[in-house]
């Protein structure tokens, strides 16, 4: 767990630092892949479409399965509070985009979607392969494990 935290770390700083993908076109989900996504596993697309699915469907086991968490207090707390923003919303995917910029088990993926009312959802994740199965990184409160620290973004003290 440790190492997929600091992996989302990572790839939240390589996107908020302008990292952009490199794509010749944009692919709706209906063609086949683009360029950069062919290099990738179907299985991160696939996690991004079970998102979508669990969104839609509103149910929190969904979310918890495709962001690979324990189904504990935590995780279903979070998953409620992401279901009661987007879910069940009809959304349809209008473009996946998958990069794998840090590792062939490590990438980014970025969202596009529309939902019934013709509102844009765009949205940017972590993609990880753990033991042959992709997760999306997107639960960000998990507790750290018992006798470790999390990461602080505090200025030290002096």
């Amino acid at each position: 767990m440790q190492r997929r935290r600091l992996l989302a770390v990572a790839a939240a700083l390589v996107v908020a630092s302008g990292c952009s993908f490199q794509s010749d076109e944009t692919q709706p989900s209906v063609s086949a892949p683009s360029s950069s996504a062919s290099k990738a596993p179907e299985g991160a697309r696939e996690a991004v479409e079970a998102y979508v699915r669990a969104l839609n469907s509103r149910s929190a086991a969904e979310l918890i399965s495709v962001g690979g968490v324990e189904d504990e207090e935590w995780s279903r707390q979070e998953a409620e509070r992401i279901l009661a923003d987007r879910g069940g919303r009809g959304w349809k995917i209008k473009d996946v985009r998958i990069q794998h910029d840090m590792g062939p088990d490590v990438g980014s993926a970025r969202l596009l979607a529309e939902d019934r009312a013709g509102e844009s959802l765009r949205d940017t994740f972590t993609v990880t392969r753990e033991k042959g199965a992709w997760h999306l990184t997107v639960f960000t409160g998990q507790p750290a494990e018992p006798g470790k620290e999390s990461a602080a973004t505090d200025e030290p003290r002096s």
